[in-house]
């Protein structure tokens, strides 16, 4: 699993990312909450493990912006000096999935970032029919329809719509969206920007609300229309 850690203790922050490192995990670390953010709000995670007390930008308002301003859903667990019940329970307000209080040995930390990440899966699993406003992605049959009406997409099509719908409203990467499409065999030029043309032509067809955006730069997204 790819996790972010975000801690400004050099000496922790080491120590987890050698373990994670050493279990198989692939690591980002951010030594403050701007640049944990960033990291956050761009690249595509399946866990993050984030401090409270930290320079540029807080951990809890890091949480508050990941869950409301970036729509992030992935599991966030917080560790943290902080051992107060209030504080607990605001991290928990905050939208946070677990709270542990330092010291923690790292084999917990991985332990729990495996739980929690099987639950998130376990959840998008259950899931048969993706839903984004009026737009639906039956995933026993595969078929998609917009506000009732089928739609017509090729194999590629229905991955990338797929993953879009899973991550909404989430911005997703063109890398995770290519290894949707293609899995690690990923055709040489920029086939994904001429499958995306043909996926917002079927999606969002004239005289309907936008649901398909392109992030300049990042990716792109699905999200209804308020």
């Amino acid at each position: 699993m790819s996790v972010l850690i975000i801690e400004d203790n050099a000496q922790l922050a080491a120590n987890l990312y050698d373990y994670l490192e050493a279990c198989g995990h692939r690591l980002d670390a951010a030594p403050d909450g701007l640049t944990g953010l960033h990291l956050a709000a761009t690249r595509d995670y399946d866990a993050i493990v984030l401090d409270w007390n930290l320079p540029r930008l807080d951990g809890l308002s890091v949480l508050r912006r990941l869950r409301g301003e970036a729509g992030a859903r992935v599991p966030v667990i917080m560790l943290t000096a902080r051992d107060q019940l209030d504080d607990k329970l605001e991290g928990f307000e905050s939208g946070t999935d677990d709270y542990l209080v330092k010291p923690v040995a790292l084999p917990e930390i991985e332990a729990r970032l495996r739980a929690l990440v099987a639950r998130a899966q376990a959840g998008l699993d259950a899931g048969r029919v993706l839903a984004v406003a009026d737009l639906a992605l039956n995933l026993d049959t595969l078929q998609a329809s917009r506000a009732g009406r089928p739609l017509v997409l090729s194999p590629t099509g229905r991955h990338l719509l797929e993953r879009l719908m899973r991550d909404s409203p989430r911005v997703v990467s063109r890398q995770r969206l290519e290894q949707a499409a293609w899995g690690d065999r990923i055709p040489e030029g920029d086939l994904l920007r001429s499958h995306m043309h043909l996926l917002r032509r079927a999606i969002d067809p004239d005289g309907q609300p936008r649901l398909l955006q392109t992030v300049s730069g990042v990716g792109y997204r699905l999200c209804g229309v308020d």
